[in-house]
């Protein structure tokens, strides 16, 4: 079964359906995640996203976001981060052929991106090795920012071989998911699967908090 774009108008049935299989997956996918002994925290209360736009400055006032989406905040005994701007963890995407699985640190705080370029310099093997883990690599491709700096910032090496992570606003992975794969009753599994394999980087960006 294959989800086509919809006009403007059917997105409310869109959401419904999205915010139906979120709650439905949820509590299946807490169940993976600890039969994996995963550190994540699927929450059918605390997972979800806000269904609600900010229109305060748009020209647009559609109350409703058209997509749904969820975070899985990473939990290791150290207490459960949100996956607030700034924290680390699993991220969820509803939308008819936007469907998005992935994760990592989206808008990191300053503290913690500063700390991220001191373990560049301090231990770029252990970065890289975190970051490019064979299997992680496999499952998301690489991890990439969402903004980045112009210049490397003042007092970091602009010549170091890792120069262009300096610039990096925050460190985030992902791959798009087909329709059928989110449409599947086994996609509890296939979510678990994938942030098993991205471990190392959960793990390493975990040590980055303040």
């Amino acid at each position: 079964m294959k989800i086509q774009e919809e006009p403007r108008g059917a997105h409310v049935v869109i959401r419904i359906i999205g915010t139906l299989a979120l709650g439905e997956n949820t509590r299946a996918l807490q169940e993976r995640f600890e039969a994996r002994n995963l550190p994540l925290m699927a929450d059918p209360t605390r997972s979800p996203f806000r269904i609600y736009r900010d229109v305060r400055f748009s020209k647009d006032k559609s109350p409703y976001k058209t997509n749904v989406a969820a975070s899985f905040g990473w939990n290791d005994g150290g207490g459960v981060m949100s996956h607030a701007e700034g924290d680390p963890g699993g991220y969820f995407h509803f939308q008819p052929g936007e469907m998005f699985a992935g994760g990592g640190m989206w808008m990191a705080e300053k503290p913690t991106l500063d700390a991220f370029r001191q373990a560049i310099l301090d231990d770029p093997d252990r970065v890289k090795a975190a970051l490019e883990e064979p299997a992680f690599v496999k499952a998301f491709g690489n991890v990439r920012t969402h903004d980045e700096l112009k210049r490397v910032p003042s007092g970091l090496p602009a010549d170091h071989p890792m120069a262009d992570y300096f610039r990096w606003k925050d460190i985030v992975f992902g791959r798009r998911l087909a329709d059928e794969e989110v449409l599947s009753p086994t996609l509890p599994d296939t979510l678990a699967k994938g942030y098993e394999a991205a471990l190392p980087v959960f793990r390493f960006l975990a040590t980055l908090r303040p």
